[in-house]
């Protein structure tokens, strides 16, 4: 609770959450359509709904470590985000008033991605901030903000069931997103501390672009990056094919799409807000393992039940293994650069693109040799195998050490 309290009352750690709901209501408007928009409507197929979803990952991760690295170097954190955020207002602009294939393909593949920056910049805000509470607070605190990007799946998603439930077309998400997006620009420009008037020391890096880079490619850094992009597969994976699977042939709709993700999103969103707490202490990989097996059953088993009424227990391995895998890796990665809050914070956009690019492929050779199921197993395999390599990998450097 005390971590709550200090994330309202905190003037910017209040606007680092209000982002967060911003982002977070976007993301859930979006995500679980991005697929079913790609291979269905705007008829890229799927093959080529693997090649956007590479693309867009490509694109995202090399803005957010480029405006991670930038806001290091000049320490102009807000500025960073308000171009990012410009960046994803322009693309549901440009939905809203003309969309078609080739508006679709820029918007997802590069103008969404670019606005992606902002999640990262919000961390290192909310990171930097943090440093004025006390430190047992500080896992908290970032759960609480992680939490908040989580909250608008549990408004949200239900609503859009119910506006789907009365013939609207999916991509009324966009003019819905355009209004969004300006609140996320206001905020920026209103709330968000501004460059060199922080409450907080926040100096240049004083590194170079290329040594910013070969630090973060050190191989101690690279290879649990790599392993956590395992882990973000599964996720991936389900958000990709979640809306593929629960289809008409199977008894569901647009609005059970919603209502599912809503419902996982909702769950995970107290299971985050407890975990620093009941977790305290514990080893932060082993935790990453136990939740990504958890979140293995959900997505193993949704291609399965899709059409059963089983499918609707899955929400709970599903909440509870996300609670852990979406916020244990942040503070986990931000430690691995706890000098460089923007490029910590960046790293979990490569992260990303390592899971996304790692998805792709899964969900090219699953439909490429089975269907759904086999991409849903193929993500599952390479989540836990990169659970346990993090795992192993971690207990090597506490035994040398």
């Amino acid at each position: 609770m005390l971590s709550i309290r200090l994330v309202l009352t905190d003037p910017a750690l209040r606007a680092a959450g209000l982002i967060m709901v911003l982002q977070g209501a976007i993301v859930c408007s979006f995500g679980p359509y991005f697929s079913t928009l790609a291979v269905n409507a705007f008829g890229f197929g799927d093959a080529g709904y693997a090649v956007l979803l590479a693309v867009s990952s490509v694109v995202a991760v090399l803005a957010s470590v480029g405006g991670g690295i930038r806001a290091d170097q000049t320490a102009n954190r807000r500025k960073v985000t308000l171009a990012a955020v410009l960046a994803l207002a322009l693309g549901m602009l440009l939905m809203t008033l003309t969309p078609g294939p080739g508006v679709f393909a820029l918007t997802a593949a590069v103008l969404f991605p670019v606005g992606a920056v902002t999640f990262g910049q919000v961390f290192a805000l909310a990171r930097l901030a943090a440093t004025r509470h006390p430190p047992e607070e500080r896992d908290g605190i970032m759960a609480v903000v992680r939490a908040l990007f989580a909250l608008p799946f549990v408004v949200v998603l239900p609503v859009w069931a119910v506006v789907f439930r009365q013939g609207f077309a999916v991509t009324t998400i966009f003019p819905v997103g355009l209004v969004m997006a300006a609140g996320m620009i206001l905020v920026v420009l209103r709330l968000w501390p501004k460059d060199g008037a922080t409450a907080w020391e926040d100096r240049p890096s004083g590194l170079t672009f290329r040594a910013a880079l070969a630090e973060m490619g050190q191989s101690r850094l690279a290879l649990r990056v790599l392993a956590l992009g395992g882990v973000n597969a599964a996720a991936t994976l389900y958000v990709a094919i979640v809306s593929l699977v629960m289809v008409p042939e199977v008894g569901r709709d647009t609005a059970d799409v919603a209502l599912y993700v809503g419902l996982v999103a909702g769950l995970e969103v107290p299971f985050m807000l407890v975990l620093p707490s009941l977790t305290r202490g514990m080893d932060r990989t082993l935790l990453i393992l136990v939740g990504a097996a958890l979140y293995a059953v959900h997505v193993a088993l949704l291609p399965v039940l899709a059409g059963s009424w089983a499918v609707w227990l899955l929400v709970w391995p599903a909440a509870i293994g996300g609670a852990v895998t979406l916020t244990v890796p942040i503070a986990y990665l931000q430690d691995l650069l706890a000098d460089r809050p923007g490029a910590g914070a960046s790293l979990m956009a490569v992260q990303r693109l390592a899971g996304d690019v790692i998805a792709a492929l899964c969900f090219a050779g699953g439909t490429l040799i089975a269907g759904y199921g086999t991409v849903a197993l193929l993500g599952v395999l390479v989540s836990l195998i990169g659970a346990g390599a993090l795992w192993l990998a971690d207990r090597r450097r506490v035994r040398s050490a």
